[in-house]
């Protein structure tokens, strides 16, 4: 009686141990025990040998990548809720099924976004920083280390979507006003719920926000989506928060207007050029301007474990001829 061969699927980062477990259990899985990320070479190659690939963020699978005339891939089943990294057109167009990991990382990145929210204006990183590099408290006074308050202030939204929403729940508990503009209106049961006003003009509702946070997807649509014309039209006394994509932003311009004054601060956990970060942006956060995280917005444990959940049920699904439950389209993110 013979064997059934397993499917070969290459794992591109390393994942949690549970996770990589039960994949070697499951398929033929060539894992990364060291994390390195795999070069373009590396990938190409990948896609000419394995039958799956588990790529992530930080993985460009490219059309060229898909085009090979040896391109062997059959699924792709991306370790994150982003797919920006993926050439999703290419991949259908070569009848290469694309998945995704939605839904799992909503509350993670929200709460991150709520920590940036409540670090950038009341100063938290700064004051921390005061005593363990160094530097000599010379005790309270009723002058020092001001910051803004949360309350009665306007968060304005940009994407409300699952972790817009979830922002929103968390930001209205804190005493602030829910704003936010998105492709279309959310239902008026969650209008309600959240007490969020609705603008179709982005333009207008920067120029009226205390606090701004990106919660949008990158997509073509959304490159620079804050471009240097909008930037300026943000406040002096505001802050900007992005836990989203780097790429949303034109970080160039909004450090420039941080240096300048005509932008208050901002709290970032995404860059333009990643891993690389604006040495300016570094400079600006060692003053107290901003407040930097090195991409960890939906690191838990947790998430991290339901997320290769997913992607293991997105692999089994499709072996068995079924659609996977987390298909991607073109045009759906």
């Amino acid at each position: 009686m013979s064997v059934k061969k397993k499917p070969l699927v290459v794992v591109t980062r390393k994942l949690p141990d549970s996770i990589e477990t039960r994949m070697r259990e499951l398929f033929d899985a060539r894992l990364n025990l060291d994390d390195e990320p795999m070069s373009a070479e590396q990938l190409a190659e990948a896609a000419r040998t394995a039958d799956i690939l588990v790529p992530t963020v930080t993985d460009s699978i490219t059309s060229e990548m898909l085009n090979q005339p040896d391109c062997k891939l059959r699924l792709i089943a991306n370790f994150g809720n982003g797919i920006d990294n993926i050439d999703v057109a290419a991949a259908h167009a070569r009848g290469i099924t694309v998945t995704n990991t939605p839904k799992v990382l909503t509350e993670d990145t929200a709460d991150m976004t709520m920590a940036l929210i409540l670090a950038v204006p009341r100063r938290l990183i700064e004051g921390a920083a005061l005593l363990t590099d160094g530097g000599e408290w010379p005790g309270w006074s009723p002058t020092w280390m001001l910051g803004r308050r949360l309350g009665g202030k306007r968060l304005g939204i940009i994407g409300m979507g699952r972790i817009g929403q979830a922002v929103a729940r968390r930001a209205r508990a804190f005493g602030l006003q829910i704003h936010y503009h998105n492709r279309k209106p959310v239902a008026p049961r969650i209008a309600d719920e959240l007490g969020a006003t609705y603008w179709d003009s982005l333009d207008q509702m920067l120029a009226r926000m205390d606090i701004i946070s990106v919660n949008c997807p990158h997509t073509p649509a959304t490159f620079h989506l804050l471009s240097a014309r909008r930037l300026k039209l943000v406040r002096k006394d505001a802050f900007i928060v992005n836990t989203a994509r780097g790429e949303v932003i034109d970080e160039e311009t909004l450090t420039r207007l941080i240096e300048a004054g005509d932008i208050a601060g901002a709290g970032l956990d995404v860059y333009e050029h990643e891993p690389a970060v604006n040495p300016k942006l570094v400079r600006l956060a060692k003053h107290g301007k901003v407040v930097l995280l090195p991409h960890m917005g939906s690191a838990t444990i947790e998430g991290r474990v339901e997320m290769g959940e997913k992607v293991i049920i997105n692999i089994r699904t499709f072996l068995d001829n079924h659609k996977p439950p987390d298909r991607v389209l073109p045009g759906m993110l």
